[in-house]
């Protein structure tokens, strides 16, 4: 309650310091271009953009490059840079730390990484300064976290093909981070906040100093950060409470003319309740409720079921669908645990008026708590009649039907939840030179560094059990008169005990709700020793650019570029080799490879007459895994007039296969699939997933073009618009096939090639009872065609221009991108339209929205600056292959399923912010309060489903696009000096 107080006296006394007559600011009065093209820095020298090595601005590049500068970052305030620049239309289907959460063996829970196009976030390269960086996970994700957010001056995007001028990964385009280098004076940072329901509070304290010496000839500067998020570990939100879910349908049986699968309300676990559920047999429907602490028993109650398919079916419609998901339902963090500490320290040195050198060292370690799920037994755990944590009433009646075990599903209410407590330092050390020289009365640059970065990676996770010690506790019994191992009659062991007395095993009640004691968990968590894993990563980067002038041309100097670039990545992986095997989830063993890369480049711009530019670039580049692959990249401007500017641009680039995919040892997690065979009702079926590295997988290839047009309308200079269509053909894609792919292949399409990756367990009727392994392995085997069309429109104007009365400045700004397609062809299963498919199923893959869009309006004056920030995308579907229908459906196949509904709604979202300075002397306060998601809009539902053990743990929301955690305030406070 203190705290939403303190929120609304701040409200209060920000909005009653804006309405004070206040001066206009003596700001630049250059009107901006689409790509900020003709901004300044506050040396009023030109700002360099990327997508090109030869100097130029975003303007004139036949590239688009989109800008965004510090004052739209502060627009916001985000907690975290990458939650604002997921904003972007052209940015789609990147992480967070949010999205990340079941990313448990893997090891990539807590990274935020940058997806350009919806192309994969391995397909967009992330600079820092226009080098690369080093990466936080073996699967090559840069997380952007890492980076020093109070020093940021801008971020530039190139959505385009750049290999040839950049290297391996910018399929997509490029992301570029651009920090300020130039910094005077002391500033301070602190922000503070929390949603509006009071939970995931955060905290940020920045300090940066920089001071010029020996004649202003050395620049040193300095940045310190510590960064705090409350840990929301369950998704507690109203809009995750009505068991929205995709299960396949209760009425459904092949020729009925029902749809195989609907959407419904009021959904939950099949075959499982907190404390357990008999699941089949003549007891089917007994279930255990809480234990009672007197006696060590359960309650025993009738479950009372729900509609559902068959009695294997993982969901049900109806019935007690809320108890049966207590405690399981929305157990995944809603927001992850983070604490962040960061340094940056630059210096440079003025050599001469032409040679600079610089030295440059940034640290950041990253501390991440985050809720996976409740551990869940689905349907799956046998208990014995001898159990002597079995009510007796349930005893006497498997007595009377002969019964010597039964079969119960549990969300082992009492247990703690399984999650990840990773850990990462990343640790960046760049050394290098620039300079300028005269070569035959023409202006040349170089540019050298050499750059060592390293990620310390801890990956730990917390509340998983080691099977073979749940399996043995699980079994607990009376210990027998006269027993061998002497333990006293009627005290309860494990039965392993009676013939292994020191085994050390605590029998742990797994009958009913909250009955285990605290020894027994610990026993069945290893006494703490909970699966691990360290990893080293290891970037080390040398490269050296030229640039200058070569001749004359009718419409101005031909440019070139030239260099090349030596790089090396590496891995070193420890694991004891007691977490290799055997786990819950982890099972990690040690990954370890290094390749080398040797690059040469160059580029050529040909101002071929006045307003017409030709632009090519090309990359030869040696992998030591992989062998010689070029790149190239041809592109063209021409401005008829001064109106309108043409662009375009084809490329040819790629994407190496990076650590993971090379050298990957290993990594296993388990779930469930459907199981369809032929003659029999289709089933869920357990599985244990190993997914390894292929040394032998190749560079991925893409041919690109971009087409587009630059309105600056002479008649309105504060104008501008840019309309740019694209088209991104894959290759060769490296991927995996998933684990219900694979099934499906060896059991619909009899492929034997991928039976071979199955490990089948059966019981001794011959019946499947689980796949032991499914093996996944990277291959180049997929191709991929991204379209869209992007839209970027600005205009600033002095407001005085409209009125004498008025002050200041207002800027507006829209961007849009229309996604067309993005088809995905395995080769092994139909072709797949992921555009506008919005899924949390395991059916469909999850795609971009067919438009997406955010629109600005920033008032900057000399004490206020006000921002209204809309951003939204529209509505889609769960499945584009899917059949609507309700009746006379057709029949239902793995690549055209039947639903009863498909439809996934649209949203939109409002940011506002009000920010008042007040200068001091040499000095200035700012205070800003910032509420994102003004309106407070839930986050568009998106079902579950319809398998998969986690499926109601995850929340009925989409984690790609929307907002989850609802409307949340921000408190800053800015101090410069």
């Amino acid at each position: 309650m203190s705290r939403r107080i303190a929120f609304t006296t701040a409200s209060v006394t920000a909005l009653m310091l804006g309405q004070q007559p206040l001066m206009a600011q003596t700001a630049d009065d250059l009107p901006p271009t689409v790509a900020q093209a003709d901004m300044t820095t506050e040396d009023k020298s030109p700002i360099i953009v990327t997508g090109s090595r030869i100097t130029r601005d975003g303007y004139s590049a036949p590239t688009p490059v989109s800008m965004l500068t510090e004052d739209d970052i502060q627009a916001q305030s985000p907690a975290n840079i990458s939650n604002f620049v997921s904003q972007l239309p052209a940015i789609q289907g990147s992480s967070a730390a949010a999205t990340t959460t079941s990313s448990l063996s893997a090891g990539t829970a807590g990274i935020a990484s940058v997806n350009l196009r919806s192309l994969g976030a391995n397909r967009t390269l992330v600079l820092l300064d226009g080098q690369r960086s080093v990466a936080s996970s073996a699967t090559g994700l840069v997380d952007i976290n890492t980076f020093p957010q109070a020093l940021i001056e801008r971020v530039e995007v190139v959505t385009g093909g750049a290999s040839a001028a950049y290297g391996s990964d910018a399929v997509g385009g490029v992301v570029n981070f651009i920090l300020k280098k130039d910094f005077k004076g002391l500033q301070l940072n602190a922000d503070y906040g929390e949603t509006t329901y009071g939970d995931g509070a955060n905290y940020n304290f920045s300090a940066t100093a920089g001071a010029m010496l020996m004649d202003d000839r050395l620049h040193v500067m300095g940045n310190v950060n510590y960064f705090n998020q409350e840990h929301i570990p369950f998704i507690d939100r109203d809009w995750n409470n009505s068991g929205y879910n995709v299960i396949p349908n209760p009425a459904y049986v092949a020729g009925n003319g029902q749809p195989e699968f609907v959407v419904a309300s009021q959904t939950g676990p099949n075959r499982v309740t907190p404390g357990g559920l008999v699941v089949s047999g003549p007891l089917r429907g007994t279930k255990f409720g809480l234990v009672n602490p007197n006696t060590g028993f359960a309650s025993v109650g009738q479950h009372v079921f729900g509609q559902s398919q068959t009695a294997n079916a993982i969901a049900m419609q109806g019935g007690d669908w809320q108890e049966a998901g207590r405690g399981f339902v929305g157990s995944t963090s809603l927001e992850p645990g983070q604490e962040r500490i960061g340094a940056y320290g630059r210096v440079s040195f003025e050599i001469s008026p032409n040679v600079n050198v610089f030295a440059s060292m940034s640290y950041n370690k990253m501390k991440l708590e985050s809720n996976y799920l409740q551990p869940i037994n689905n349907g799956n755990l046998t208990i014995r009649r001898d159990n002597a944590y079995l009510p007796a009433s349930v005893g006497q009646q498997m007595n009377t039907l002969g019964l010597t075990s039964i079969t119960i599903g549990t969300t082992n209410e009492g247990l703690p939840i399984g999650g990840a407590e990773n850990e990462r330092a990343v640790y960046r050390y760049v050394i290098g030179g620039k300079g300028s020289f005269d070569l035959m009365n023409r202006d040349w640059n170089w540019d050298i560094y050499y750059q060592r970065g390293i990620s310390r990676v801890n990956e730990l996770l917390y509340g998983t059990w080691r099977t073979s010690r749940i399996n043995d506790a699980t079994d607990a019994v009376f210990a027998p008169a006269g027993n061998s191992a002497g333990i006293p009659a009627g005290k309860i062991v494990c039965r392993t005990t009676l013939t292994a007395p020191t085994n050390g095993c605590i029998p742990l009640n797994r009958i009913g709700s909250n009955g285990q004691s605290q020894a027994a968990i610990d026993y069945i968590l290893n006494d703490g020793a909970q699966p691990a894993r360290f990893q080293r990563l290891q970037q080390d980067v040398a490269a050296v650019t030229l640039s200058g002038e070569l001749f004359d041309l009718p419409g101005g100097p031909a440019a070139i570029a030239l260099g090349g670039e030596w790089r090396q990545e590496k891995i070193e992986g420890e694991v004891d080799p007691q977490f290799n095997t055997g786990w819950q989830y982890g099972n990690y063993l040690e990954n370890n490879g290094k390749y080398n890369v040797k690059e040469a480049f160059a580029e050529l711009s040909l101002p071929v007459f006045t307003g017409a530019e030709i632009n090519g670039a090309g990359r030869v580049t040696d992998y030591s895994t992989s062998g010689v692959v070029a790149t190239w990249k041809v592109g063209a401007t021409w401005q008829p007039i001064d109106d309108i500017r043409f662009r375009g641009n084809i490329s040819r680039d790629i994407r190496a296969p990076n650590l993971d995919e090379l050298f990957a040892a290993g990594t296993g997690r388990s779930n469930t699939i459907l199981l369809r065979e032929s003659g029999q009702p289709t089933r869920t079926v357990g599985y244990q997933q190993k997914a390894t590295g292929n040394p032998n997988v190749k560079p991925e290839v893409a041919s690109s073009w971009t087409v587009g047009a630059v309105l600056t309308p002479t008649f309105m200079p504060e104008f501008a618009f840019s309309v740019d269509l694209y088209r991104v053909k894959i290759s060769g894609a490296i991927g995996s096939l998933a684990p219900q792919n694979i099934v499906d292949l060896c059991f619909i399409n009899n492929d034997q090639s991928q039976c071979n990756n199955l490990k089948i367990a059966r019981d001794i009727s011959g019946r499947i009872t689980n796949f032991d392994e499914i093996l996944l392995f990277p291959i180049n085997f997929a191709s991929q065609v991204n379209k869209g069309i992007d839209f970027e429109t600005s205009y600033r104007t002095s407001l005085d221009r409209i009125s004498s009365s008025l002050d200041g400045q207002l800027t507006l700004k829209a961007s849009a991108t229309h996604y067309i397609s993005n088809r995905i062809d395995d080769t092994l299963n139909l072709p797949s339209q992921t555009v506008g498919q919005f899924s949390n199923s395991q059916f469909s893959t999850s795609g971009p929205p067919a438009w997406n869009y955010r629109l600005s309006a920033i008032y900057n004056s000399q004490r206020v600056t006000t921002a209204l920030i809309g951003r939204g995308y529209t509505s889609g579907v769960l499945d584009n292959n899917a059949i609507i229908c309700s009746t006379n459906c057709p029949a239902s196949t793995t690549n055209n399923r039947t639903i009863n509904t498909n439809f996934v709604g649209g949203a939109f979202f409002l940011d506002a912010s009000l920010a008042y300075r007040i200068p001091v002397g040499n000095s200035e306060t700012q205070i800003q309060l910032t509420v994102n998601n003004l309106l407070n809009r839930d986050p568009t539902l998106t079902p579950n489903g319809p398998t998969g053990d986690s499926q109601f743990s995850r929340g009925q929301a989409s984690l790609s696009v929307g907002d989850r955690l609802g409307r949340t305030f921000r408190l800053s406070a800015r101090f410069k000096y």
